[in-house]
């Protein structure tokens, strides 16, 4: 019988947001970055890391612009139709997992708008999620942070120490992610990440240190950023 670690582990990324913040009529995901979507940069770094079995592209309801791959470099890709809110389509990518992750086997979770995650970070963050019961890539925080009142001025400077960015992946063990998503959602607690929701049930995730580099796009500048660093990594 195969182990985990022989058959790899399965990735989920949610990919039914709107991207309002990015402005224009097309999701975020779906934008090109020269002659590929960022959500197909996301895909294929992920299904180029060794030890990623397949991939739950989870989307929205009648997403016309997904063009329905079934595999990417050799590993499989399913999707199914993601809610209203992260959490309820990371739950739907979850359940329609179960045919291939057990429940007490662990599962990725990665934002489709972080096309530059490192190999490295991935595998670090594997190990040590396995070991630790749960972790998340995260980065410590570098800058001064203010605290600003109703009008836009400084309230107060707040303490770095101790504060991270959390990023993805996101790793759990997939009955433990799907319990913890199902009591925020019935709760009305709206959860921002996956770490959060498993935070709410009492546990604590261990923070993996990732690169700075692992942008998340977000606004039309994050997109010429990553153009630019997408760019720079096919150079090497």
């Amino acid at each position: 019988m195969l182990t985990v670690t022989d058959r790899g582990f399965w990735c989920v990324v949610p990919a039914a947001g709107a991207g309002h913040r990015m402005g224009g009529g097309i999701p975020k995901q779906h934008l090109r970055i020269g002659s590929r979507t960022l959500l197909a940069w996301t895909l294929e770094r992920l299904a180029s890391h060794p030890r990623i079995a397949g991939l739950m592209v989870v989307l929205a309801q009648g997403d016309a612009h997904w063009d329905g791959v079934a595999q990417w470099l050799g590993k499989p890709v399913r999707v199914a139709t993601g809610g209203g809110t992260r959490a309820e389509s990371v739950l739907a990518g979850l359940r329609a997992l179960s045919g291939e992750v057990a429940q007490q086997e662990f599962v990725l979770v990665h934002d489709a708008a972080r096309p530059l995650v490192r190999h490295a970070d991935i595998g670090r963050l594997m190990d040590l999620a396995v070991e630790s019961g749960g972790a998340l890539l995260a980065a410590p925080v570098r800058d001064t942070l203010k605290r600003a009142d109703a009008h836009g001025f400084v309230e107060a400077t707040e303490s770095r120490e101790s504060r991270w960015r959390a990023m993805t992946p996101q790793m759990f063990r997939r009955s433990e992610l799907e319990s913890a998503l199902e009591s925020a959602i019935a709760a009305g607690t709206s959860v921002t990440d996956e770490a959060m929701a498993m935070e709410l049930i009492g546990l604590a995730p261990l923070l993996v240190e990732g690169s700075d580099d692992n942008l998340k796009v977000t606004t039309a500048a994050d997109l010429a950023l990553a153009e630019f660093l997408l760019g720079a990594c096919a150079a090497e």
